[in-house]
């Protein structure tokens, strides 16, 4: 009692000292000085500056749309009823904030040109000076979770309004809680993009238009009759609908609300569109496609698509679930019916900003444009948008809306003139795509290298798992000795990984105490995924859909899932085939060779492998330094652990072989959880690590990355195969194996092969296939032709003969009068 009185007079003695002497986190988050700390890390240490909660601020919520309109609360930090908050976004951007009645600070977020962590400054002395720092997370309208937007009430009736046999009232519901007013406003609100593409003023725009209703109640529910726009508000094509309180002007900027997801307009377009929707979205077709015709070719530079759904659900650090047609969700895929999960390309292309979104039916098979509506489209914005947003065409959602998805309704969904918008927006089939290689650590803890070597190694403290001067990327994992009750025993599992790719923020992934969760970090700092599961971080993107399951992707296309089973960390590092011959580390040389997959960091091979010591040596020889160490150190445990003495624990030696001893009361266990491929992984964490469940969790870590492996395989495509023309075909498939069946009209034979197969060359079997005119239909045709021909004559005949006739006789009258006369 007396030594705990004692401590914590010390630290209050140290933070009346750093007080006194200045060390303020007032304009100095981040800062560690002597005494105390404004870095995110004193929470933990418990060293932080008396006033670190007062200036370096947290919010909540901390998310909200990219629309703007959030009303969120500044936590810990104390303001005075009179105090006049400024919050200003991104260094650039002041929306007026307020003190409610408990004296809690609210700041209003703004509309956003960008997604992800943006810059919070807050003033409580009307801008005078902004000493709160914080920050926001801007998301993707698709993104945002639905109870934090307005809802339209059957979406496809709004963007069909209309068209033929589409009309009526349209309805929206939201959560009242959104907006703390007892009446509204319904603003109208358009998005366009004005200047040359591709130019330096190249600019998007949201501009308020008009209001459908004013002063109405709070209800949280609008219906209206639309009508169309007049004052030429119906030449925007693009926008979202805003419920804002009435008391504030029309259109005014950066006001609590809740906004509808961005949508085309098609209930408020001019009379004409309603008269003959079809004639006037074929001009419009047109016009875009004049447009293309003019604009530089990016299909170039975007990424393929995987050949198959196994391919483009495993290739995690480069295709991610498009939100708007997952098979998790029932595959509502508005826009590509026919196909079951589409995937986009988690990067933009490097030049301009385009995406790639591949889709695939029922069968696993990629669905391309040219045999169904439904196919993979390029697209010229990617629908995420790109750093570093904030202009076209990398603002995120809404170029994508304008270059890719608005021709998409002129085209196709308002007018049936697909080909126009395809000619465009063709599928990239497979033929180019390169599967990543793959790599995981797990259990007590086992590695599979990228060649595919499998090996133990059960050191204790921080090690490169994988390093690449050639691509900048450096992923480290760190270790620490099994406790079954209190009991240490001598194998070690993975604790941490550690991972960064420059210029990227530092990403850590770690156990939580107690080792039933997973802890994200981000430059040393807690991050949250309560609200959100994706998060656009600098250099790197992070999906966290559990507090057990994490994904990392970096733009070089690497990937980093780590998963949570049974207490133990289970990671998966994919690297694209950019990265071969260039890795390093516990996990490899990927290069196809698993003869030197063991390479010390010295360069010295391991020449057995069936020698525990020498592997041992060889991960031992991994270990990082001070000065290299990407870790966090938060707690005394961590430093004393790891940062104040060798990052190699050269007195913990862990059991190298598995004890075989039939009085084990596990061992009958490891018999029955443990057999085929792998089981010395899962045997060894049950009768060394003394845990069947951690035995079974390693025999599902390998299990999954086994399958991995296989979803990943090379798949051959030989590409597209046309119908003939005046006939058709039956297969949509064509990767190897696949059959194609082609047949001609009627009144056509085919000449070439009537079943083509894709082979293991990569090329179609047989011979092209072409639909001529049968030859008993080219004799009736040129019998009928003949017959014409001689019943034109013999007509011709009779009316000549006739004719001569009738002059005959009338000669004959003319001999018999001259005679009579």
């Amino acid at each position: 009692m007396m030594e705990r009185s004692t401590a914590v007079i010390f630290v209050l003695l140290i933070l009346c000292i750093c007080r006194t002497l200045g060390q303020t986190c007032e304009g100095n988050c981040g800062v560690k000085f002597d005494l105390c700390s404004c870095h995110s890390t004193c929470m933990s240490l418990e060293y932080c500056c008396t006033d670190y909660k007062e200036y370096c601020v947290e919010v909540f919520p901390y998310s909200g749309s990219i629309l703007g309109g959030t009303d969120f609360i500044v936590l810990k930090a104390s303001f005075n009823k009179s105090s006049e908050i400024i919050c200003r976004f991104n260094h650039n951007i002041n929306t007026v904030g307020y003190v409610d009645e408990n004296s809690r600070g609210h700041c209003i977020s703004p509309l956003l040109y960008e997604t992800g962590w943006v810059p919070l400054h807050i003033s409580s002395d009307n801008g005078t000076t902004f000493s709160r720092v914080g920050a926001w997370l801007s998301v993707h309208t698709g993104k945002l979770a639905a109870q934090f937007k307005a809802t339209m009430v059957n979406s496809t009736k709004w963007q069909y309004y209309g068209t033929a046999d589409v009309g009526g009232t349209l309805k929206m519901t939201w959560n009242t809680s959104l907006v703390s007013a007892e009446r509204v406003n319904i603003e109208l609100w358009g998005y366009s993009e004005t200047g040359k593409p591709y130019s330096d003023n190249w600019q998007g725009e949201w501009e308020y238009l008009y209001s459908l209703a004013k002063d109405q109640p709070n209800s949280g529910s609008f219906s209206f009759l639309p009508k169309p726009a007049e004052n030429g508000f119906s030449s925007w094509e693009l926008g979202s609908l805003r419920i804002s309180p009435s008391n504030y002007p029309d259109g005014m900027w950066n006001v609590q609300a809740v906004w509808t997801e961005d949508h085309a307009l098609a209930w408020h377009l001019e009379e004409k569109f309603r008269q003959n929707s079809t004639v006037w979205a074929l001009e419009k077709c047109l016009a875009w496609d004049q447009l293309e015709n003019q604009l530089p070719n990016f299909l170039s530079e975007i990424i393929d698509c995987p050949c198959t759904l196994a391919q483009a659900r495993a290739d995690t650090g480069r295709f991610h679930t498009d939100y708007g047609c997952d098979i998790e969700k029932g595959s509502v895929c508005t826009y590509h019916p026919g196909s079951v999960h589409c995937v986009r390309a988690i990067q933009a292309s490097p030049r301009y900003a385009a995406g790639q979104q591949c889709c695939y039916d029922s069968t696993g098979a990629q669905v391309l444009t040219a045999d169904s509506i439904g196919g993979s489209t390029p697209d010229r914005a990617h629908d995420w948008g790109s750093p570093p947003y904030k202009k076209p065409p990398r603002i995120p959602g809404e170029s994508h809306w304008v270059y890719d998805v608005l021709s998409f309704y002129y085209c196709c969904l308002w007018s049936d003139n697909c080909n126009y918008y395809f000619k465009h927006r063709p599928s990239s089939d497979c033929r180019s795509y390169q599967s990543p290689s793959s790599a995981v650590v797990f259990g007590d803890p086992h590695f599979i290298t990228f060649d595919g070597v499998s090996y133990s190694f059960n050191g204790n403290g921080e090690y490169t798992l994988v390093t690449s001067a050639k691509k900048r990327l450096t992923i480290q994992g760190r270790t620490e000795p099994v406790n079954i009750l209190g009991t240490t025993i001598k194998a070690t599992k993975l604790t941490a990984v550690a991972m960064k790719e420059t210029p990227s923020d530092v990403i850590e992934v770690r156990l939580v105490s107690g080792h039933n969760g997973l802890e994200v970090l981000q430059n040393q700092k807690t991050l949250s995924f309560s609200e959100q599961s994706w998060m656009d971080l600098h250099g790197v993107f992070v999906f966290s859909p559990a507090s057990t399951n994490v994904t990392v992707m970096f733009p070089s296309g690497a990937g980093v899932e780590v998963r949570l089973r049974e207490g133990t960390m289970t990671t998966t590092v994919l690297l694209p085939e950019e990265f071969k011959d260039s890795t390093l580390g516990l996990l490899g040389k990927m290069n196809g060779d698993a003869k030197d997959d063991l390479t010390l960091s010295n360069g010295q091979l391991v020449l057995n492998l069936t020698n525990p010591e020498e592997v041992f040596s060889f991960g031992a020889s991994w270990a990082i330094s001070n000065n290299s160490a990407l870790f966090t150190y938060d707690s005394n445990y961590l430093l004393d652990t790891y940062y104040y003495v060798p990052r190699h624990d050269h007195t913990f030696v862990p059991v190298f072989s598995v004890p075989e001893s039939p009085d084990d009361p596990l061992a009958n266990q490891a018999s029955e959880i443990c057999s085929g491929e792998g089981s010395q992984f899962c045997r060894y964490d049950i009768l060394v690590g003394r845990s069947p469940s951690m035995g079974n969790a390693t025999k599902v870590s390998f299990q999954s990355h086994i399958s991995l492996v296989e979803d990943l395989k090379r798949v051959i495509s030989c590409g597209w195969l046309s119908p003939p023309k005046n006939g058709k075909k039956k297969g949509t498939t064509y990767v190897q194996g696949a059959k194609v069946q082609l047949s001609c009209d009627d009144g056509y034979t085919l000449k070439g092969s009537a079943e083509r197969i894709c082979q293991e060359n990569g090329q179609w079997s047989g011979d092209d296939s072409n639909c001529v005119v049968s030859s008993n239909f080219a004799g009736i045709v040129a019998g009928s032709v003949i017959g014409a021909v001689a019943l034109i004559v013999i007509i011709t005949t009779i009316i000549l003969h006739s004719r001569k006739q009738k002059r005959k006789d009338a000669r004959s009258e003319e001999a018999v009068t001259c005679e009579a006369l």
